[in-house]
């Protein structure tokens, strides 16, 4: 049976785990200083961000409190709308809380704008954004992303979260992988 790397076909490295952990430490000193005297809540997108958000709380030098919400498309609905179906929803009162949302990636922006239009029904002092990847070229709105790891343009990716039919997020640094046909 092929190995992971084999199975995705990896062109080459994108972003190599040393300067992932750089970056997210970077992060997390940023965040730290941001929000020192302020209850944060962040809450990760399931499931890509998972290591990002593992990574980067432990990067924070504040007492916070996490959570997680999931999503999943739609067919023939949300990449057009960014309309998705909630399935896991938060469960911390985030009430008058600084609320910031950690994604793994966000491209056109359509379906983080739905999650923060949800969670915003939940009363929050305010919400921000965290992803591991930018990509500005296709951001299709504007939401409030106010620190990201690294941009990108349309390279197909895997690893650090990033996925290929659900394989390839456990690798711990970012490939590029061919485009699918």
């Amino acid at each position: 049976m092929a190995n992971l790397e084999e199975t995705l076909n990896i062109e080459h490295v994108v972003y190599s785990e040393e300067t992932i952990k750089a970056r997210v430490k970077e992060l997390g000193a940023q965040i730290t200083e941001d929000y020192k005297d302020k209850e944060l809540v962040v809450i990760g997108v399931i499931r890509g961000s998972l290591y990002f958000l593992s990574d980067l709380t432990r990067a924070i030098d504040l007492p916070v409190k996490i959570d997680m919400v999931g999503f999943s498309n739609i067919p023939d609905t949300t990449s057009k709308t960014g309309i998705v179906r909630i399935i896991k929803d938060v469960d911390i009162d985030i009430t008058n809380k600084h609320v910031l949302v950690v994604e793994d990636v966000i491209r056109t922006g359509l379906t983080t704008a739905y999650i923060i239009q949800n969670l915003e029904m939940k009363k929050p002092a305010d919400i921000t954004l965290c992803t591991m990847l930018l990509n500005p070229d296709r951001l299709l709105m504007t939401i409030p992303v106010k620190y990201y790891g690294f941009e990108i343009n349309d390279l197909w990716l895997a690893g650090y979260g990033l996925d290929h039919d659900e394989i390839g997020r456990n690798l711990p640094y970012i490939a590029q992988i061919p485009k699918k046909k």
